[in-house]
């Protein structure tokens, strides 16, 4: 509806209509195959000859649709474009049905690509705009799309929580037993003892939760993308110790090795700074810098 000279490229891969996710009508056909009849259905009605091929891409969704040339002339314009206003208020129309259907109401009719029943004629006003306003309380998603994964979190918030989790963990009382007193006294180091998620949770403060709560995935999403300083498996948290990480048996290219040894130790050891132990590793296996003067 852009202009008559558009021409588009579509790749559908999630299936949704104009108004939410799209129903299937059609049990004979595989969901993709009936979902790509309805997007080059949509095609034919704005008036394009709809063309279909198959991208040289490893996905199972390759199918592509191209709308190049018009069916109809230019002085025809106006009244298409009545009709495709018709085509997504019936679209809307057995999105209703279909929610109404889900909670009790008795519809007797039967929706498929446009409605074989009477609809409703648009209102004068919508008529009239309908060339400018193409669907009424349609709410696209914003320019700049939010990005809840914890990363965009302050430096000093994240920073802080780490440094709480790990003192907590730290601090816990340990469940001794002779096996532990025995490795205690082989290892000096402390690794401190594992809590669960929602024991760590508890001992944050309200703001914190609040603030946390508002990400995907949470407490777990940080300590997760924290993984110098913590694991998280099976639901617990854990200190990491490097002296168990095992080295990697892929032998990598010589330039590759270079290109590694050249980035070599580009963040500070969290432990060295902050941990009472200081580091589990001598500086030379240590991935992390041991003082700013090791960085590079």
């Amino acid at each position: 509806r852009s202009s008559y000279s558009c021409r588009y490229f579509v790749l559908p891969c999630c299936f949704f209509d104009f108004h939410g996710k799209y129903s299937r009508r059609q049990s004979k056909k595989t969901q993709y195959r009936e979902y790509l009849d309805f997007v080059a259905q949509v095609g034919f009605v704005c008036g394009f000859h709809v063309e279909e091929d198959c991208l040289r891409i490893p996905s199972t969704k390759r199918v592509s649709l191209i709308g190049k040339n018009r069916t109809y002339p230019p002085t025809e314009s106006a009244v298409v474009d009545k009709q495709i206003t018709q085509f997504i208020n019936n679209r809307q129309t057995c999105a209703v049905v279909t929610c109404n259907r889900r909670v009790g109401f008795n519809h007797k009719g039967h929706c498929d690509g446009v409605c074989e029943e009477a609809v409703p004629e648009l209102p004068e006003d919508e008529t009239e705009t309908a060339g400018t306003t193409w669907m009424p309380g349609f709410q696209p998603r914003e320019k700049v799309e939010q990005i809840r994964n914890c990363v965009s979190l302050p430096r000093e918030f994240v920073d802080d929580v780490v440094l709480n989790v790990a003192n907590l963990l730290l601090n816990a009382t340990p469940q001794k037993s002779c096996s532990n007193m025995q490795s205690e006294n082989m290892n000096t180091w402390n690794q401190g003892e594992s809590l669960s998620l929602k024991e760590v949770a508890e001992h944050l403060n309200k703001e914190t939760l609040k603030r946390l709560k508002s990400e995907y995935g949470g407490l777990q999403t940080l300590l997760k993308n924290n993984h110098q300083v913590f694991e998280v498996l099976n639901g617990r948290v854990h200190i990491r110790d490097w002296r168990k990480e095992r080295p990697s048996n892929k032998t990598k290219p010589e330039a590759k090795r270079r290109l590694s040894a050249e980035a070599f130790k580009t963040r500070l050891c969290w432990f060295f700074t902050h941990h009472p132990d200081g580091c589990s590793l001598p500086s030379e296996s240590c991935p992390y810098a041991h003082g700013t003067e090791e960085l590079r």
